[in-house]
């Protein structure tokens, strides 16, 4: 929505919102934006859930790792941008769509970077993608002259860093990249992408609004835990079209849903915004953290596909990789939850001692699975998440007490 006391215009003076602008939410804009992501996601999630049925999990992570880095690189482009800029006028909603496609283009590329590691439609969604961001920054750095210097660092550091992109893609294409060299020039790449922000913004910071930013990563926990409840919905499918309705079926289906309610339950437990309200200091590692946290999100769907489908039929995956492909995501997502909160929030409301029991307990009980089956594994998986969700009650109301 436009900001407060203004009228929908064809365009708008591009100036930076309020940090304290009350009653700010989620543009409809925005939420079509997400959606857009939802594609991106259910692709990285199945071709990940086809290398855990395949058992060949540990050859499919990095592959995983890159391209989900991609997928949400790109949405923290815009949410970021958007907490400070958002006119909501016509060029700035007909540049978010170019945005919107680049991620259609970036999402068609997710089969072909998984499998073969060929970047090729990546690199175009990610470039159509960025001639529209930077075109939003030259455009605060026009119409709002206050941060005009921050908008310009932001809108240099992506254009050279989309050309190393793209360098990288040509020198692969033309096999004058080794292969050796095409893991590390990646990850070059995207701890850059992680300091632009940094040195934008070392002088002026932007006015990104911290319930709003809160919010917006709220609701793409949302869409992964959805793209969770949805693989886990395709597993049964696959489950019922090789075989009958089993106790085995139910038992992996309905601890799935508990263990995804319980670890839902526990991030919204965490009050965000009123942490980055207090300490924006802290909010890059808030931030850079969340793509560990979406990360295993997206993984435990995967893992929780092929759980439920090895139900119906044989996977090439042992039940001792299987769980454990839903256990490592499940005990990542809780660690870094307490990670990354711990620094916005001056009390702990998730409990180390909680917290470091629950993963040890998520970590270890996999192990049983080769003699008691995946079904009773993945049960336990979900008892231990409701029972932090449980002890964790305590530290909520003794933190509403005190703030």
């Amino acid at each position: 929505m436009p900001p407060a006391g203004a009228e929908y215009r064809i365009r708008v003076r591009m100036t930076a919102r309020a940090v304290d602008e009350p009653h700010r939410t989620a543009s409809q804009l925005e939420l079509l934006f997400d959606l857009t992501f939802v594609v991106a996601v259910a692709a990285v999630t199945a071709q990940f859930a086809h290398h855990v049925a395949e058992g060949h999990a540990l050859n499919g992570v990095l592959p995983f790792l890159q391209v989900f880095f991609a997928v949400w690189w790109a949405w923290m482009n815009f949410t970021w941008f958007a907490s400070s800029y958002d006119t909501d006028d016509a060029p700035y909603r007909l540049l978010t769509m170019v945005q919107m496609g680049g991620v259609l283009v970036l999402a068609a590329g997710v089969p072909a970077a998984s499998d073969h590691g060929d970047f090729l439609l990546i690199t175009i969604g990610y470039l159509i993608m960025r001639v529209a961001l930077v075109a939003q920054w030259l455009r605060a750095a026009a119409e709002h002259p206050a941060s005009r210097r921050t908008a310009l660092r932001y809108a240099a550091g992506i254009t050279v860093l989309e050309g190393g992109w793209i360098l990288r893609l040509v020198l692969a294409e033309a096999g004058a990249l080794p292969s050796a060299a095409q893991v590390p020039s990646f990850v070059l790449l995207a701890a850059l992408e992680l300091g632009v922000p940094r040195w934008a913004e070392r002088e002026q910071p932007t006015t990104w609004h911290p319930h709003h930013i809160a919010e917006r990563y709220g609701l793409f926990t949302i869409i992964l835990f959805g793209e969770s409840v949805l693989a886990s919905s395709n597993g049964v499918r696959a489950a019922l079209e090789a075989a009958d309705v089993s106790g085995t079926l139910v038992v992996i289906a309905a601890s799935s849903l508990v263990l995804l309610f319980a670890l839902w339950w526990l991030y919204f437990l965490l009050p965000s915004g009123e942490g980055l309200s207090a300490r924006r200091h802290a909010s890059y590692l808030w931030g850079y953290g969340h793509y560990g946290v979406f990360a295993a999100l997206a993984a435990l769907g995967a893992g929780l596909e092929v759980a439920v489908e090895q139900t119906g039929h044989g996977v090439a995956a042992s039940p001792l990789a299987i769980c454990y492909a839903v256990a490592v995501p499940a005990a990542i997502f809780v660690g870094l939850l307490w990670l990354i909160h711990t620094p916005i929030l001056a009390d702990h409301v998730l409990r180390p001692i909680v917290v470091g029991c629950g993963v040890a307990a998520l970590l270890l009980l996999p192990l049983a699975a080769p003699y008691t089956g995946a079904a009773s594994v993945i049960a336990a998986l979900a008892a231990v998440s409701v029972l932090m969700v449980l002890i964790t009650f305590p530290s909520v109301s003794r933190f509403c007490r005190l703030s």
